[in-house]
């Protein structure tokens, strides 16, 4: 699936980019950077977790009614495996009080940081969890996307007919999430297909303005979630009627959002706020009359969030939470489920060094991702960061992870 989106999207770009060759003057820009990114697990024999060089190109050109952008990245792998996609490829058109942008683009909602509340529309790239940079976990929608400007208030709406799910960690990857199932489980993925079609089209509306005293945003969508639902169909023994095993078939389905975000300053102190009502979602159940074992159930997903500035070092906290609406104790999640964020970053000898520690704590089970990294600029375009990635607690989103705690290097030159 994944190859056919990269492939459309390369077709699209040719498209996309006009073969007038004034357009493509001197004005044509050509950026990117290389990249080393080393990581070693820290327990027992000290394994790599990744050992990866990345080539990331950006060719860009703007006019006054036209302008265009290509991202093609280059990922190599310490097993010689080599992986070719394009994050972006789009035309933008600007108009006198709109501007349409066609084409493969990342987009990017919300005030949150680290989590995905209304930011809906860009899919996620899971196959390393939360550990790449953010603009490497959201993936490029194939989408129009139409932005409408009047006084300080804009209106965005976006139309994409390629649905482009969630990228997860495939199988013997030390990412991949643990399945508990009650039985042997044999996956049939014969319903994990969504057509490109009009019927199947994903749309998504916002309405942002930017005051002198408040931004916000109110959004909505109807959409395909990104995630499957697992379906299971059980098998019983026919002598002794127990539990002897399971058809997995991955059903992907269609959800409604409605919600915003905020951000206000409050004397020193910026106060942030995002908030999503989702209905259609389904979860798991244990509940054995349940057909399937998933039901469908409303669920809230909100956060408030902190921003404050010490002696030169930011710190940013964050409460997040989700609610299932109409909870029925079978089901496998918790009924609320609550997570917390801390950031603290400073700066020396002029933007040169850069310390900072972001850590995600859950509530539920104790568990917790702490990320401390170190950035020093050498030079102009050249860095190194050295950090850590440090997995606490033996179950949760995090805890499940504790074996992978690892160290790493990133030298990157950008140019």
């Amino acid at each position: 699936m994944y190859k056919k989106i990269v492939l459309s999207s390369i077709i699209t770009a040719m498209y996309l980019i006009p073969a007038n060759t004034q357009f493509l003057s001197d004005d044509l820009r050509i950026g990117g950077y290389a990249r080393n990114y080393t990581g070693v697990l820290t327990g027992g024999g000290s394994e790599l977790s990744i050992l990866q060089n990345t080539f990331n190109l950006n060719f860009s050109q703007r006019g006054e009614k036209i302008s265009f952008k290509v991202n093609p990245y280059l990922y190599q792998y310490f097993d010689n495996e080599i992986e070719l996609g394009l994050r972006e490829a789009y035309l933008d058109m600007y108009f006198t009080n709109f501007d349409l942008r066609i084409g493969r683009q990342q987009i990017i909602w919300g005030k949150a940081e680290g989590v995905f509340i209304t930011d809906i529309v860009s899919p996620k790239d899971l196959r390393e969890f939360l550990l790449p940079d953010f603009d490497e976990i959201r993936m490029g929608v194939t989408a129009l996307k139409l932005n409408y400007y009047f006084g300080m208030s804009t209106i965005e709406a976006v139309w994409s007919p390629v649905f482009t799910p969630t990228l997860m960690p495939e199988q013997g990857s030390i990412w991949r999430p643990e399945m508990d199932f009650p039985a042997p489980a044999e996956f049939d993925h014969s319903l994990s297909e969504i057509d490109p079609s009009l019927e199947n089209s994903d749309v998504f509306l916002r309405y942002s303005a930017m005051t002198p005293g408040i931004d916000f945003e109110l959004v909505g969508g109807y959409f395909w979630y990104d995630d499957p639902a697992l379906h299971m169909e059980r098998e019983f023994d026919p002598e002794t009627m127990q539990l002897s095993g399971l058809t997995v078939r991955p059903q992907y389905h269609r959800v409604s959002m409605a919600g915003g975000s905020f951000s206000t300053p409050a004397g020193p102190f910026l106060l942030r706020g995002e908030g999503a009502y989702y209905t259609g979602r389904y979860f798991q159940t244990e509940d054995p009359s349940v057909t399937g074992a998933v039901v469908s159930k409303d669920n809230l997903h909100y956060m408030a969030g902190v921003d404050y500035t010490l002696a030169g070092v930011t710190m940013s906290a964050q409460f997040i939470q989700e609610y299932i609406l109409d909870y029925d104790r079978a089901i496998r999640n918790d009924e609320f489920e609550s997570t917390m964020t801390f950031l603290a970053r400073k700066d020396y000898f002029r933007e040169k060094l850069w310390v900072e520690l972001f850590s995600y704590i859950g509530l539920n089970h104790g568990d917790a991702l702490v990320r401390p990294k170190v950035t020093y600029a050498f030079t102009d375009g050249f860095e190194v960061l050295g950090g850590a990635n440090i997995f606490l607690g033996d179950k949760g989103r995090f805890g499940q992870y504790s074996d992978n705690d690892m160290v790493y290097v990133k030298v990157k030159y950008s140019f």
